[in-house]
């Protein structure tokens, strides 16, 4: 490509202010993903975490990082790149590794969720895993997750090198079909895991941190993505607008429910909420349940955990 063209000359001069806000957005999808992932790791428990919220969200997040894989105009910054600086090259392929990170980060969601899935013989949370195991998903539901997100992964880069290889033309409408599938599958990403934190009147497992950090910075990442593709790629960064406000729904029923709800109570200055899937409501009833499922039996080993 003629690296004269207004285009590539664009993108050698990249704004030093652009650079620097798609470079921070990088630490800061990496930054916010990190209390969920340490949440699942030191209570050694994905409970209370929707299986089809992570289902949604890893074919979103696969949906758009192909998308702005196959866009039109990442081809052209990538021909520019032969033409410009390396330090220009990088500025202009930052919105890649944006999207790049962010599925990475909610992939690892997916592993951390089916190694640490509750499951009646977990010795952490025995009460929540039998609960869960009784009226929630079971482990084998978090294995088809798995399979399903892998599969989708596999067909989407299959369709993808298949477009470029025989059907270019076809290319820009294949992109805008994958933002479209990444928008509709982010719209109802939230809905699985709004109804399971209703039903379950607590937090679990899920960060509240994550989504008090995310809520606002997709804002501010859709802002830049904007600034950067346009109107046109309204397919890349509709998707986050979108997921913002259905997080920020989430966000307000998790705080509630933590600080403000029924079902928190305060001893000695530290939560007593009950993580048990017993229905609507986790009051005095559900928790002697609770403690009757967990009690001694001749079954009972000698040495139990605390």
């Amino acid at each position: 490509m003629d690296p004269l063209t207004p285009y590539c000359r664009e993108l050698a001069s990249p704004g030093i202010f652009q650079t620097v806000l798609s470079i921070l957005i990088i630490f800061g999808i990496l930054i916010s993903y990190l209390p969920q992932h340490l949440r699942i790791i030191s209570r050694r428990s994905s409970f209370g975490i929707s299986p089809y919220f992570v289902l949604l969200g890893v074919t979103s997040g696969t949906s758009a990082f192909a998308n702005i894989l196959v866009f039109p105009s990442t081809a052209q910054d990538v021909a520019c790149c032969q033409e410009i600086s390396g330090i220009a090259c990088f500025a202009g392929l930052l919105g890649i590794v944006q999207m790049g990170m962010q599925w990475l980060c909610f992939f690892s969601i997916l592993l951390l969720f089916v190694i640490y899935f509750p499951r009646a013989t977990s010795p952490t949370d025995p009460v929540s895993a039998v609960s869960s195991s009784a009226s929630g998903p079971t482990y084998r539901t978090a294995l088809v997750v798995t399979g399903i997100c892998l599969l989708h992964a596999l067909v989407t880069i299959i369709i993808s090198i298949a477009f470029e290889l025989r059907q270019p033309a076809a290319v820009p409408a294949w992109a805008n079909f994958l933002g479209v599938l990444a928008a509709i599958l982010a719209s109802i990403q939230y809905f699985p895991q709004i109804y399971t934190t209703f039903r379950l009147k607590c937090v679990g497992s899920l960060s509240i941190p994550m989504m008090c950090i995310q809520t606002p910075g997709s804002l501010v990442w859709a802002g830049s993505l904007a600034a950067r593709k346009g109107w046109s790629g309204w397919s890349i960064w509709g998707v986050l607008v979108v997921t913002a406000c259905l997080q920020g729904t989430l966000l307000a029923m998790a705080i509630y429910f933590e600080y403000f709800g029924p079902n928190n109570k305060r001893e000695g200055g530290h939560h007593a909420i009950q993580d048990a899937p017993d229905g609507p409501s986790l009051g005095e009833g559900a928790q002697q349940e609770s403690a009757s499922v967990g009690g001694p039996s001749e079954e009972t080993p000698l040495l139990q955990s605390q």
